[in-house]
């Protein structure tokens, strides 16, 4: 018979890449859990008790739009909020879309429509509750400014669903007032009706980092793991040698945990969403991933097989976490895999991290690095085959395996291990961000992030950097100069690669005058932001990305080189500063000097690269 720990194991094996992507559904990964007789795994969603609120009884319940990506829990909810007013489970455990319940909120008397699934909401009800899908969402945007309506409706719909359903409805009347209004909150513009009796979640506000820790702490508390512990097998599931088991060990540690939540917050950074349903995928992709098991996610009963071939070392928790257990295809495919993929993790190095992998154990200076880091992890690590490799390749490099050399890819294994091992005291000094393409992640998580979420301000010489990189794309010079912004523009157009017409010069800190640069934070993001002498602010929104590009170009890299979008990212910054900038020069009260002579200065640079400016005057005949 089964133990409990094979069926939590077999059942969380549901959440994982399998080719029927069905969990991605709430319903689906219920119907497995019900079967299996397992706990699904659960949390409380960061919006529930906000939603549940409404209808609380304490104000007149509106009706709730509930939108996101899919696999952000919007179905889940549904079913929170269903059970909570009186709805059987066993109705919401089946295949329906639509349903309805007589509930009592307050002292009204309600008929509540629940829609979880706006797409699969079929035209015409078999049962007749609604007459056809186009009159049910019609009557709902009619209970939207409609106070005294007695109908309340629950929908969850994917957020461009939502939108372009609701166009479908008609140019005019009630459904597109609703639409404009769906529009402007989505997009957090103005809203054209604020008393408008409708309350709209977006569930993808929600950052990935905090959807990643709850995921954490609900997977790895489930009781299934004790199970587990309780029935392991000698040279089997959940033995000593067991993988899943060796997975389940590091995913528990907090240095792992910190960088994984790292990696996520970083993604919110880089405005890279990813719902829950994606986040329990790549959980149980880096327990049970190898690429030679069925569906390529390991089952309890294939444990024994791979402990005994010796290929234990291909599931690696630190391999799996970047989905090579899967094919290339299937990787692409998966957004999640795709975001950690833009990382680099595993072909970024440095030479010092380079030489600890492949000379560390001989070389008496780096040896204690080798020990620490590769050498104490017998399971992923300094491993007889890992050791092998090594010494082949050491003492003849030019063997190769087809086309390469079989260490190099061990290195790149090695090296995804590396940034989940490299303690935080050893950071700096084995420049652990050097282990993906930003290398300045740490810095933005240290040096903007946490002081802005703390209240403080973003230290000055981050803001000097960032200066010095702008004024580099914004003259197309190798310009020296981060105590102002120097805006200029060319006599073609201001987007020139190389603008050397100086307009104006704005300083990073001015005492007693509007004028600054300075990195705030607006809406929950980081912003550049700018303030001219004139009093008009213009800001970017600095995301992971640009902060690298500028970094870069203000130490010495060519704009080119990175990003060619992140260049005309910048490049169109710098037209709206030149805009709002020249809104003071064509002011009616600003008058026309009485020489008649046309000036202008023209930018140029000293030996140190320090801006200089020469006025240039035209004299009309």
């Amino acid at each position: 018979m089964t133990d409990d720990g094979e069926r939590w194991v077999k059942f969380l094996r549901q959440y994982g890449p399998l080719p029927r992507n069905e969990n991605m559904y709430d319903e689906h990964i219920r119907r497995s859990a019900r079967r299996l007789g397992v706990a699904p795994i659960t949390f409380r969603h960061p919006l529930e008790e906000r939603v549940l609120s409404v209808f609380d009884g304490t104000s007149p319940p509106n009706p709730i739009i509930l939108t996101g990506t899919a696999g952000d829990g919007k179905s889940h909810l549904c079913g929170q909020i269903w059970q909570r007013l009186g709805g059987q489970p066993s109705a919401w455990a089946s295949d329906d879309i639509y349903f309805q319940l007589a509930v009592t909120i307050g002292d009204r008397a309600f008929t509540l429509h629940v829609i979880r699934d706006l797409t699969a909401l079929p035209d015409q009800d078999e049962r007749g509750r609604y007459e056809s899908k186009a009159s049910l969402l019609q009557k709902l945007s009619e209970t939207i400014f409609d106070p005294s309506a007695d109908s309340l409706f629950l929908l969850a719909a994917n957020d461009g669903q939502l939108i372009e359903t609701w166009r479908k409805l008609g140019p005019a009347g009630k459904a597109q007032r609703a639409r404009a209004l769906f529009e402007a909150r989505l997009m957090g513009d103005t809203d054209p009706e604020p008393g408008a009796n409708v309350h709209l979640f977006n569930l993808s506000v929600i950052s990935s980092a905090t959807v990643l820790e709850l995921s954490l702490d609900s997977l790895l508390a489930h009781a299934g793991w004790q199970a587990c512990l309780s029935n392991g097998q000698v040279d089997g599931f959940f033995g000593l040698r067991c993988p899943i088991r060796k997975n389940y060990e590091l995913l528990k540690t907090p240095l792992v945990r910190s960088r994984l939540v790292a990696l996520f917050r970083l993604c919110d950074f880089n405005e890279l969403h990813t719902p829950i349903r994606r986040v329990l995928m790549l959980l149980v992709n880096a327990l049970l991933g190898h690429p030679l098991a069925k569906d390529r996610l390991l089952l309890p009963t294939d444990v024994r097989d791979v402990i005994a071939a010796g290929t234990s070392y291909q599931a690696s928790l630190y391999s799996n976490m970047f989905g090579a257990n899967l094919t290339g295809t299937k990787r692409e495919s998966l957004e999640i895999f795709e975001y950690l993929g833009r990382f680099g993790i595993g072909q970024e190095t440095t030479n010092r991290i380079d030489n600890i992998l492949i000379f560390g154990a001989e070389d008496d200076n780096l040896r204690p690095y080798y020990d620490a880091l590769i050498g104490a992890d017998e399971f992923y690590g300094g491993t007889d085959r890992y050791g092998a490799a090594q010494r082949a390749y050491v003492e003849t490099p030019e063997a190769t395996v087809g086309d390469r050399h079989i260490f190099l890819d061990m290195l790149v294994e090695q090296r995804r291990g590396l940034f989940f091992k490299i303690p935080d005291a050893q950071a700096d000094e084995l420049k652990l961000w050097s282990l993906t393409v930003f290398a300045g992640a740490g810095g933005y998580l240290a040096d903007v992030a946490e002081p802005l979420f703390a209240g403080e301000r973003v230290p000055r010489h981050v803001v000097t950097s960032l200066v010095n990189g702008l004024n580099r794309i914004f003259t197309g010079m190798l310009v020296s100069s981060d105590r102002e912004l120097l805006l200029a523009t060319s006599l073609s157009f201001s987007g020139a690669r190389v603008s050397q017409l100086l307009e104006d010069r704005i300083a990073v800190s001015a005492r007693g005058r509007p004028e600054k640069v300075d990195v705030v934070l607006r809406g929950g993001f980081p912003r550049l932001e700018v303030s001219l002498p004139n009093g008009a602010v213009r800001s970017l929104r600095l995301n992971l990305t640009r902060y690298e590009f500028l970094l870069r170009v203000s130490e010495g890299a060519l704009p080119g080189n990175f990003s060619r979008e992140c260049y005309e990212d910048i490049l169109a910054f710098k037209s709206a500063l030149l805009g709002a900038a020249a809104q003071s020069r064509t002011d009616p009260a600003v008058e026309p000097g009485e020489s008649g002579e046309l000036s202008f200065r023209l930018l140029s640079l000293d030996g140190n690269g320090n801006p200089i400016d020469d006025v240039v005057e035209v004299v009309s005949a």
